[in-house]
């Protein structure tokens, strides 16, 4: 995986190339940035872009601006392999859709060398700080940087400029049924409602009630402290082993191989054991070890 957050350096003559760029706040360190005309057909969407649902009257209102302004910001484009296009959008997927719908044959792009990883958390990052997400696109695109980047909560915290207890009560969000979501998506009920009731046994049921008795927040909280709670309800658990268990598995991994070991434990059981050597000659007796 790439080094966290190897963002903003080359943010600087980037802008003195483009003046400013709103809505691409960072961007992966290397390499010379130069806009060109890219045709749209060579064009494709990324399929971790976190915003999911697009406004047609919005979309509509941007292709005519487009049509009578064109588009007056380069959208960030990174070229890929293996796929039926050349290059895939990191951020500006809104304006590549009104123009393909304003009847535009291409756009002006910045096709920049930017990893997997990377290209993530810069979608990530211009989407929130957007607002462009709603409650469930934004709680399912944390799960989602988080299980494909091996990122903890901590580490999405400090990459979007949220707190820790944010990020924990939105992701609650992802624990729910997909018709509830759905409410929450179409402003049927309010993320608070939602956050409130994931850790019930029953949400869907709930939520209806919620949405047909016109209950408050305070109310609803009052609802679920007497509703049977579901075992796998409650928000992200950073830990589940604990930490003289993890200080023994360290000690005894680290005395079978000879490095340091670092033990670091995830959701749902998952987790990384990372070994750090401080030589060439220590890494290959590492690789001896593991690989005899």
């Amino acid at each position: 995986m790439a080094s966290k957050f190897g963002l903003g350096r080359g943010l600087a003559d980037l802008q003195q190339e483009m003046e400013n760029i709103p809505d691409i706040s960072v961007l992966a360190a290397g390499g010379r940035v130069v806009v060109k005309q890219i045709p749209l057909i060579q064009i494709g969407a990324n399929p971790d872009q976190p915003r999911k649902t697009f406004s047609d009257a919005e979309l509509a209102e941007l292709a005519a601006s487009i049509k009578e302004k064109g588009v007056l910001q380069p959208i960030l484009l990174r070229a890929v392999d293996g796929r039926p296009y050349m290059y895939e959008i990191v951020a500006g997927e809104r304006r590549y859709r009104a123009s393909k719908m304003a009847g535009l044959t291409e756009i002006p792009a910045l096709v920049k060398s930017i990893t997997p990883e990377n290209a993530m958390e810069i979608a990530l990052i211009e989407n929130v700080q957007r607002e462009n997400l709603n409650p469930i696109e934004e709680a399912a695109a944390y799960k989602n940087i988080m299980d494909k980047c091996g990122y903890e909560l901590a580490d999405v915290a400090r990459l979007i400029g949220k707190s820790d207890s944010y990020i924990r009560n939105i992701m609650r969000l992802d624990s729910l049924p997909a018709d509830v979501k759905k409410m929450v998506a179409d402003g049927e009920l309010s993320a608070s409602h939602a956050r409130t009731i994931a850790v019930a046994e029953n949400p869907t049921e709930l939520a209806h009630r919620i949405i047909n008795k016109k209950m408050s927040v305070a109310d609803t909280e009052k609802m679920v402290k007497v509703a049977t709670r579901r075992a796998s309800g409650r928000a992200y658990s950073s830990k589940t082993i604990d930490d003289a268990t993890v200080r023994d598995i360290e000690s005894r991994l680290s005395s079978a191989l000879g490095v340091s070991v670092t033990l670091r434990e995830k959701r749902g059981g998952a987790g990384q054991i990372i070994l750090s050597f401080a030589t060439r000659t220590q890494m290959q007796d590492l690789v001896d070890k593991l690989t005899r």
